[in-house]
């Protein structure tokens, strides 16, 4: 975690690296002239040469950041000139203190003597340069790349809100239609149970964010809340069965994921029929999968209706979410069921809150 805040910390880095380098090169040079048996006073050459090349480094920091919006020619150019002309003030003083300190005061014949080495202060401060716009560009790389997964993962979190919140007003008008007619055959206290019913489903949709996963249990929770508003408007013509493994209740589910796929069963399996219908619920653990199933015994695929149960909103949404959340690792089918009607399967990895805690821990 430290070296991760000092990557992001510009000005920290900078100066952390840069004062390891000129340390690592006054050590260089220092065991360089332990090797060729240099003079005691040439060490105080060293140091004051790493000095005067760390102010330089600053300069050039400061000229770089002019340099850098500038056009790959101009910063090309830009850098050559730079370190050569940084690179010949760097040389002609250290050779100025070799001279003084060293050479007690001798002065070479010419001008020449005193940049003796200028190549070797420009490949210097050339490399120097090359490690700053090393590490700036992958700076800049990194700042973009964090920005495009920000703005990915804020569009996908919007994607999967309005895919679940697209299903709410649809859902929102079949029930106060249902409590309006109640008040108006008077069923008073039927219609202030809707209500009472309405406001906890709500709560529940409210309080669960559509990119967290609640467990089946809660998610079956508020399916119940769902069918009771329902049971309103059909009565003993909507009939529901549940066959849930004990294991199944704690795996993680996408919040509000059976809530359409019922919605859908009851607007063309229950609905249309005077005598109502039945929708079954089941869920079970295979091969670290959760699969859920809900059937119902309406028209099924036949008699035209394939169309409009392939592309209906509730699970058209529902194969986007799962698309959204679970890449290719799920499965969301369509099968006729047996004698009549439609079975719904959903495949998703078996997680629980257990799990997903030791995994990020």
């Amino acid at each position: 975690m430290n070296f991760d805040r000092l990557i992001r910390d510009r000005e920290r880095l900078f100066w952390t690296l840069n004062i390891g380098a000129w340390l690592g090169y006054a050590i260089a040079a220092w065991l360089g002239a332990l090797a060729y048996e240099k003079p005691g006073s040439y060490i105080d050459v060293i140091v004051a040469t790493a000095l005067i090349g760390f102010v330089i480094s600053i300069v050039m920091r400061h000229l770089y950041r002019r340099l850098w919006p500038r056009g790959p020619v101009a910063v090309v150019v830009g850098i050559i000139a730079i370190c050569y002309g940084l690179g010949f003030i760097w040389r002609l003083a250290s050779n100025t203190m070799y001279f003084n300190w060293v050479k007690d005061s001798w002065q070479p014949e010419s001008m020449m003597g005193y940049i003796t080495g200028i190549m070797g202060s420009f490949y210097v401060l050339l490399c120097w340069s090359g490690l700053y716009f090393g590490i700036k560009y992958y700076q800049q790389m990194q700042e973009q790349t964090e920005r495009a997964l920000a703005a990915t993962a804020a569009a996908h979190q919007a994607q999967l809100k309005m895919l679940r919140y697209q299903l709410n007003p649809h859902f929102l008008f079949n029930t106060l239609n249902a409590i309006s007619t109640l008040i108006l055959d008077r069923d008073n206290e039927t219609a202030n149970l809707a209500v009472s019913r309405l406001s906890d489903f709500l709560r529940y949709t409210l309080d669960n964010d559509p990119m967290k996963r609640v467990t089946l249990g809660s998610e079956l929770g508020a399916i119940d809340l769902y069918l009771e508003i329902e049971k309103v408007r059909f009565g003993d013509r909507l009939i529901v069965r549940k066959e849930v493994e004990s294991g199944a209740l704690d795996a993680l589910v996408p919040s509000l994921i059976l809530q359409p796929l019922i919605e859908n069963a009851i607007k063309y399996a229950v609905s249309p029929s005077e005598d109502g219908g039945t929708l079954k619920i089941s869920a079970k653990v295979l091969n670290d999968m959760l699969l859920l199933q809900l059937a119902d015994n309406g028209p099924g695929l036949g008699n035209g209706n394939a169309q409009k149960k392939s592309c209906g909103v509730g699970l058209k949404n529902t194969r986007e979410r799962l698309q959204q959340l679970y890449g290719d690792n799920q499965a969301f089918t369509l099968a006729p069921n047996d004698p009549r009607g439609l079975v719904i399967t959903i495949n998703i990895p078996y997680e629980t809150e257990e799990n997903v805690e030791s995994a990020n821990s």
